[in-house]
């Protein structure tokens, strides 16, 4: 030990650029070091399988204790929109001021809880599952990205992704039976909801991953975030029309108003009441709406993933 403490720092520096030149003979590299963006983006690429199958594995363990089991996936937001419409439609009789208040507030409703749900897993993507993180190496980026789940034979892996897409699928179904229900009819402006959801899954999976760094550091951001969600959402015109808000007070200044508008949520939620109700027409919508749309996704989702990574090898550490 004394003969290693009074080597000579020339010394020690001549044999630490010899174990240096000798791991990047043999491809080695430091244990947990950042990748590269690109490279980081391969690895994760490479790990879809698992990501497929602990986003499953996570759903299933959520309803497992549930009779219904994933069904209250539907009959969440279900609930939640008849609650709603009771508050106010009825008691505060918001429906009085917006045409076809049901497809309205269910389209708003559903739309949110996929944002909602979204930014809640993301939060606790690190912290839920630090014992994980510790054990094994992987990119990070893996936890709060939701995806098909996946299995290592092909057969079982076609029946998992499947499941999972029926899942995701079974609530969009479910306000699709809705709207046709009340009344709605299918046109071709439908076909504009795809977009609209891809930008959207886009914004979700960016402030989903900004959240996931902030909640490894914080966890107690997971208990603040429910308030947040909360204030956001009377924010985003879910349950009453930021139209008819504006246009009765007219006397807040106009930034308010450029900031209700501008609200990521409340874009995506136009975006499908436009595409999905005929009475909601595109004089309804904020001006340049879709580029609105495409420029949170871009900001949140590439911004998101670059501010996740930059953090990369400090997670589950300290």
């Amino acid at each position: 030990m004394s003969q290693v403490l009074h080597t000579p720092p020339q010394a020690r520096a001549e044999a630490h650029e010899d174990l240096a030149a000798l791991a990047a003979r043999h491809g080695l590299s430091v244990s947990g070091a950042r990748p590269s963006l690109p490279e980081y983006i391969r690895q994760l690429w490479a790990r879809r399988h698992f990501i497929t199958a602990f986003a499953t594995a996570k759903l299933t363990s959520q309803y497992s204790q549930a009779k219904l089991g994933q069904v209250w996936q539907v009959m969440t937001p279900l609930l939640n929109a008849a609650v709603y419409y009771f508050i106010f439609g009825v008691l505060l009789q918001t429906k009085k001021d917006v045409p076809d208040y049901i497809p309205f507030l269910v389209t708003g409703v559903f739309i949110w809880t996929f944002t909602q749900s979204s930014i809640m897993a993301g939060t606790k993507a690190i912290s839920g599952n630090i014992g994980l993180v510790r054990a094994l190496h992987f990119p990070r980026a893996a936890l709060p990205s939701r995806r098909p789940a996946s299995s290592s034979s092909s057969s079982s892996r076609r029946s998992s992704w499947g499941a999972r897409w029926l899942s995701r699928a079974a609530t969009w179904a479910a306000m699709v039976l809705i709207l046709l229900v009340v009344g709605v009819p299918p046109t071709l402006s439908w076909l504009l909801a795809i977009p609209a959801l891809a930008l959207q899954f886009t914004f979700n999976a960016g402030v989903s991953l900004i959240l996931a760094r902030l909640g490894a550091k914080t966890p107690d951001i997971a208990q603040l975030m429910p308030f947040v969600l909360r204030t956001w959402m009377y924010v985003s015109g879910v349950m009453w029309s930021i139209d008819i808000l504006l246009s009765r007070h007219s006397d807040l200044p106009s930034w308010v108003a450029d900031v209700l508008r501008a609200n990521p949520t409340a874009v995506y939620i136009d975006l499908m009441r436009f595409a999905l109700i005929d009475s909601f027409h595109a004089d309804s919508l904020p001006p340049h709406v879709w580029a609105t749309a495409a420029g949170w996704a871009l900001l949140a989702g590439v911004g998101g993933f670059i501010y996740f990574w930059k953090a990369e090898e400090t997670y589950g550490r300290g």
